[in-house]
């Protein structure tokens, strides 16, 4: 295999440190999650396009999981690696911790996977680069996304079933005990 074209995880590595200011809070005084998921795409978007060398967009977002609140005057600090590639394809996992700079209390926020396409000049998907995995926890991470991968092909097959046309009769024993009332004639 040639392995010229192939970049370490380290080749891309970037932490994003951001104040949060009182602007960035909702109705609730806490941080909005809008305001960290646009972090998140940002540093997603740093990493896959330092590893890359070329303009990535955002294909999908695995999930979010808001682990606990980001307050105002707290300092986010966004860690991310590349956790896969593929053809044009990466998966970039972030974790975003904050610190209350106060008490010098730091807290795991939130954790997600971005999946990032490379596009060349015409805005076509391109190659990226290999990915060199020099730890345990880098071929982890690797065959984690190649898990994760095998299990959302087998979910969309399952999903494709439930997705099936209404018939009233056979939803009704799915329905009985939730809260909600059937309202049509």
């Amino acid at each position: 295999m040639d392995t010229t074209n192939f970049r370490t995880v380290q080749h891309s590595k970037t932490v994003i440190t951001e104040l949060m200011i009182p602007s960035y809070a909702n109705f609730g005084g806490k941080i909005h999650g809008g305001i960290l998921l646009s972090l998140m795409d940002k540093v997603a978007y740093v990493f896959a396009a330092k590893h890359a060398g070329t303009y990535c967009i955002t294909a999908s977002i695995d999930h979010v999981d808001f682990l606990a609140p980001v307050e105002v005057g707290e300092l986010v600090s966004l860690r991310a690696s590349v956790n896969y590639v593929g053809t044009s394809s990466l998966v970039i996992g972030i974790r975003i911790t904050s610190e209350n700079i106060k008490t010098q209390v730091m807290k795991h926020t939130n954790t997600s996977y971005f999946t990032m396409v490379a596009m060349d000049e015409n805005h076509k998907p391109t190659h990226v680069p290999g990915l060199i995995l020099e730890n345990k926890d880098e071929i982890r991470r690797f065959a984690e996304v190649l898990r994760k991968k095998e299990f959302k092909k087998q979910n969309k097959a399952h999903l494709k079933q439930i997705k099936t046309p209404l018939e009233l009769e056979s939803y009704k024993h799915l329905l009985e005990k939730e809260r909600c009332l059937i309202n049509f004639a």
